[in-house]
């Protein structure tokens, strides 16, 4: 999967997204029949899949994250499911943010393990098992919808309000990974992430489909004031702009920026580039918490670079604050649907 869009992908479409229009063809021929025609396993515990129409971020992590929240608070395990892309590790793995890298398990795992028991797998399949082996109540999948082997009880696709879809155009021509309709048809609901109306036209097709759709913001959660504080932002995630315009609501003066693939491992050079840079201009450095868990200490100057970075935290909040509440409940409602059905056919 791409890791950095072009960025002629979220502008209208232009004669680069029509000249590569007989390959999106084929590539939406592909991946629709995939998504229709998979055979899938089911997971021995409730399994909630958190989604994205398009390639890049749209807020899948901090979903995850705001659903598990609510889950252990209604006294459920979470526990998350990736492939941990971005890591090296080929083999089923529990992920400890405590020893583990991301070179080893990827960025987002690493955040996840924070918040709940966290496995990385390439087939999601061996991994649910592995979580329900661990003791899982619920299993929280970050990404995979378009390609997971696995059964989902409950399939909430998010939707960043900002960007929407892009073109609309399928890969290679646009950002979108399979045909919409074959999407909306295996999602349960819509999550739309922001106040903007680039989502809009998708919205109200969804609504059209019968699919709930929810919405939600993301909100600053660490603490500090930047205001009037003048810095240097940087960052390695698939809309760097986002966070940009994130840095700016605190109040804080973005003298420069640094934008960097999505995953990006930062090399020697680039680490202390940005040190030096911020120090000759008295900037303040500040970046994210994805960007933080990708630097290692003790390589280096990256400890130093984390050390000298500020983190600006996020987390989802959904305007209906019994959202989360009611997509769990759809979820351990569909799973105990799901078992009765496998015990009358077995």
């Amino acid at each position: 999967m791409v890791s950095e869009a072009p960025p002629f992908w979220w502008t209208k479409a232009d004669w680069r997204a029509y000249a590569l229009w007989p390959f999106s063809w084929v590539y939406g021929r592909i991946a629709g029949m995939r998504m229709d025609r998979a055979r899938r396993a089911t997971s021995a515990v409730p399994l909630i899949c958190i989604g994205n129409f398009t390639v890049g971020g749209a807020g899948k992590t901090p979903t995850a994250i705001a659903i598990a929240r609510a889950a252990r608070a209604r006294g459920l395990k979470p526990a998350f499911l990736s492939r941990g892309y971005g890591g090296s590790l080929d083999v089923t793995t529990v992920v400890d943010p405590e020893h583990h890298r991301a070179r080893d398990v990827g960025d987002e795992p690493l955040l996840l393990a924070r918040e709940a028991l966290t496995v990385i797998c390439r087939r999601r399949v061996d991994g649910a098992r592995k979580l329900a082996a661990e003791g899982a109540d619920i299993i929280i999948m970050d990404d995979g919808f378009q390609s997971a082997r696995l059964v989902f009880d409950f399939a909430l696709l998010v939707v960043d309000s900002g960007r929407g879809i892009g073109n609309g155009h399928l890969v290679p021509s646009g950002p979108v990974r399979a045909p919409i309709g074959n999407q909306l048809r295996h999602a349960n609901a819509l999550l739309k992430l922001g106040h903007g109306s680039a989502a809009d036209p998708l919205v109200r097709r969804a609504a059209r489909a019968g699919k709930p759709v929810y919405v939600a913001e993301t909100v600053r959660t660490d603490a500090g004031s930047l205001d009037g504080v003048k810095v240097l932002a940087w960052a390695g995630i698939a809309d760097p702009e986002k966070f940009f315009k994130t840095v700016r609501e605190t109040g804080a003066v973005i003298e420069e920026t640094r934008s960097f693939p999505d995953h990006h491992h930062y090399s020697e050079d680039e680490i202390a580039d940005l040190i030096d840079r911020a120090a000759s201009r008295g900037y303040t450095l500040v970046t994210t918490a994805k960007d933080m868990v990708r630097l290692e200490p003790g390589h280096g100057r990256a400890g130093e670079l984390a050390a000298k970075s500020r983190v600006i935290e996020i987390e989802v909040r959904f305007d209906d604050p019994a959202a989360p509440g009611k997509i769990i409940d759809a979820a351990l409602a569909s799973a105990r649907a799901r078992r009765l059905r496998e015990r009358k056919a077995g």
